[in-house]
């Protein structure tokens, strides 16, 4: 291996082999990932999650912070949105955190590998007890923070100023990541991330309060629900949060008061037995979706599709109880309309019936005959 690595070409293609040996290095990360399983999720966070929150937050030009990075690829990715785009590397500053020694170790050698240049902290430190930028104000926040952590020591931190919209419950560390996150935001600082699908509607231990103080304050911009087994640490189901400190920013359409509610459950495919991706396209429909909901330039024209995006007012998420689940929000999806008569579809449908019955028959006595003459069977 150490010889086949020698051999790729350095000199005038620099960048190419870099790229190279950024993607052999990712690679081996999610195969040990999908290895470790339950495990592997805590540094590493599958490249079609980290697209689709780049791709939604478009990160071209600013500070981008990660105060649990794992093994970086949030970074990695928004350098490739940067440059995809015209841009630069250097456009963005980058600066993260991590807690876990190997896996800051890993996140350090990632972004090495690929020559970019990045503040993770004079070493691995837990954010939430010794935050190694205190005064950072981020123009982007992008993080995959751990499930529903219980053992955060919440207990320790009951009057931190970072809780501006109510103590986090001790027990499960949801709502601490989400108001770190909000701290460290810019005036015009936005926010994309990965929570646990209970952040979106528990009431437990004061939760719904704080997502109500959130939600009235005029912060969440967007919600995403995921498609389940897209993750190596967990099967179940997450969800994207979207926060915007200021909706009435210029560059943007002014949203104040508007939440956009988007059902991607129904997205992906299975890449093995046990875990989902998401496409190309998939990644597009939605980005472009949010994109064009928000007022980019050249976005096109946002409308509401039944099953799928809704745009939602406060007036509206407040008679929900403040829950942001968007299946509550996009309602059904749109039927085509049938004309065909009852009676002409059911005698359609019946002798289709009629035929797969046949054709089971057939295949029942063809099995039966083989395995009799493999001396099985009557």
């Amino acid at each position: 291996m150490i010889d086949l690595i020698g051999s790729i070409g350095l000199g005038d293609r620099e960048n190419r082999s870099k790229d190279i040996l950024g993607r052999v290095y990712e690679y081996f990360l999610s195969e040990f990932a999908s290895a470790e399983g339950k495990k592997g999720g805590q540094f590493y966070t599958p490249r079609s999650v980290v697209k689709l929150l780049v791709e939604m937050l478009a990160p071209y030009r600013g500070r981008v912070f990660d105060p649990c990075c794992g093994s970086g690829g949030m970074f990695i990715q928004s350098e490739k949105f940067v440059e995809a785009h015209g841009g630069k590397l250097g456009d963005i500053s980058i600066f993260g955190q991590e807690s876990n020694p190997t896996t800051w170790r890993l996140a350090k050698m990632n972004l090495a590998i690929r020559g970019i240049d990045a503040n993770l902290g004079a070493e691995n430190a837990d954010s939430f007890h010794r935050d190694q930028h205190k005064d950072l104000k981020a123009d982007y926040v992008l993080a995959n923070p751990p499930f529903n952590d219980s053992d955060w020591g919440g207990e320790r931190l009951r009057e931190d100023v970072r809780w501006k919209f109510g103590p986090p419950p001790a027990s499960n560390a949801n709502f601490a990541w989400v108001q770190h996150f909000i701290h460290h935001l810019a005036p015009n600082g936005t926010a994309g991330f990965v929570l646990a699908n209970g952040s979106m509607s528990s009431n437990q231990s004061g939760e719904g309060e704080i997502r109500r103080a959130i939600i009235e304050s005029d912060l969440v911009d967007c919600m995403v629900a995921l498609p389940g087994q897209l993750f190596y640490s967990t099967q179940i189901p997450v969800c994207l949060w979207f926060l915007a400190r200021d909706k009435k920013n210029s560059r943007l359409r002014d949203r104040s008061g508007e939440t956009l509610f988007i059902d991607a459950r129904k997205l992906g495919r299975m890449i093995d037995r046990t875990h989902r991706e998401l496409t190309g396209e998939d990644i597009a429909r939605v980005a472009d979706t949010y994109h064009a909901w928000r007022g980019d330039r050249g976005a096109g024209k946002y409308a509401d599709v039944p099953g799928y995006c809704k745009l939602a007012r406060i007036e509206e998420i407040s008679s929900h109880g403040f829950v942001l689940t968007p299946g509550r929000y996009v309602g059904a999806e749109d039927v085509e309309d049938n004309d065909e008569p009852f009676k002409v579809r059911f005698q359609r449908l019946a002798a289709t019936l009629e035929a797969q019955l046949a054709e089971s028959d057939l295949l029942e006595a063809a099995l039966r005959a083989q395995l009799k003459g493999l001396g099985y069977g009557r």
